[in-house]
């Protein structure tokens, strides 16, 4: 349920996309009354809808985490600024290279915030994170961090070379489930290596 719930904006952004390309003219008549009246290309319908949804998707998500929780992750802050300006500069200027940027950026975010917080203030994130569930040597949550700011600056990349090398509906199936899939192996390779540490607990 945690994993839908932080992937409750891209899931709606695919679905939307998905739903314009099919009727793009619609699509193209309720953007354009979005943007006040401005006129759509029908062509570039999908991905605006798609940013107009995916901007109220991250707006809501962040708002029911503040209602129920009280307080909001500063990543998901982050991510919130990321797809309003980039997402509102795609339709200010009915350019889908700005929302293309945003998952590199988060990505970058990610990487960038765990290696200052390893550099400079001697805080290892994933430590912060699992420290009360796994016991591991240190030299091991130092791996461990690094594997996760690699994986995150190469899943940066991956996106940009998605994103403009490929058709945009190839980059919107990639933003989901590439994404997902590439995290999930991910995430399964590293509980394989930490398995050992696990038995040793029990």
């Amino acid at each position: 349920m945690k994993l839908l719930f932080d992937l409750f904006p891209v899931i709606l952004f695919f679905a939307a996309f998905k739903y314009a390309g099919g009727h793009p003219e619609t699509a193209a008549d309720w953007v354009s009354t979005l943007l006040g009246g401005t006129p759509v290309d029908a062509a570039h319908a999908p991905i605006l809808l798609a940013t107009v949804v995916v901007i109220l998707a991250t707006v809501a998500q962040i708002a029911w985490v503040h209602f129920r929780h009280g307080k909001v992750d500063k990543m998901l802050w982050v991510s919130l600024g990321l797809v309003v300006v980039f997402g509102g500069l795609t339709l200010v200027f009915q350019n889908e290279a700005f929302i293309k940027w945003k998952p590199t950026l988060l990505y970058w975010a990610f990487a960038g915030s765990m290696a200052f917080a390893a550099l400079f203030m001697k805080k290892n994130a994933i430590r912060v994170m699992l420290g009360e569930q796994l016991k591991l040597p240190e030299p091991i949550w130092h791996k461990l961090n690094l594997a996760w700011i690699a994986f995150f600056l190469t899943m940066g990349a991956l996106n940009l070379v998605v994103a403009f090398n490929f058709p945009t509906d190839i980059w919107v199936d990639f933003k989901l489930f590439g994404g997902m899939g590439l995290m999930f192996v991910f995430v399964l390779a590293q509980g394989a290596l930490l398995s050992k540490y696990m038995e040793e607990e029990q």
